[in-house]
């Protein structure tokens, strides 16, 4: 029974959920990431300090977040496409300083999430949710998940994009978020 309870909750992280737009809301999630050791990443979230800071202080017009983990072979195995995903950002210049890309380790300490940076050779900004607090207050989607936000001067951030599973071409998978965000180019 064990075994079999086991292989169900494995099978449940292994599969990608429904993917696509949602209906536009509210972000309510209250946590604060560390801002990146690295200048050049706070340079490109447009932090100013060293300080913890919250997501609605990221510069963006469109800002993806990728919740990862290193353990998930679906993530090891997209690290190419999502990497690319953040090429094809920086390479248009329409883009470059509109949209802004970041990950989030779930229940990853910053170890591991370092491991990951290195072993497939993420340049964006990534980050630690070592007690998956934030893993949490997002309903504790499976990984990878891609959540698009953008800023709403009267309500915050909201969301207009949320996809579980795998990136199946990454320029599809920016031209259907930058369409959904209602982004002028």
């Amino acid at each position: 029974m064990r075994k079999c309870l086991a292989l169900l909750l494995c099978l449940g992280f292994l599969m990608p959920g429904a993917t696509g737009l949602c209906e536009p809301r509210k972000m309510e999630l209250d946590f604060s990431l560390a801002a990146p050791k690295d200048a050049s990443h706070r340079s490109y979230l447009g932090l100013e300090t060293q300080d913890p800071f919250l997501l609605n202080q990221i510069q963006t017009k469109i800002l993806i977040i990728e919740i990862f983990s290193m353990y998930c072979p679906i993530c090891q195995r997209e690290a190419a496409d999502v990497n690319k995903v953040f090429e094809l950002i920086q390479k248009n210049p329409k883009l470059k300083d509109q949209v802004r890309l970041i990950g989030i380790g779930a229940g990853n300490s910053a170890y591991e999430v370092n491991f990951f940076k290195e072993t497939y050779q993420i340049e964006f900004p990534l980050f630690s949710d070592t007690k998956f607090v934030i893993h949490k207050k997002i309903g504790e989607v499976g990984t990878p998940h891609f959540i698009g936000l953008k800023p709403n001067k009267k309500k915050g951030l909201e969301i207009f994009y949320s996809q579980s599973g795998e990136i199946t071409d990454p320029e599809k998978f920016i031209e259907i978020l930058v369409k959904a965000s209602g982004l002028k180019l």
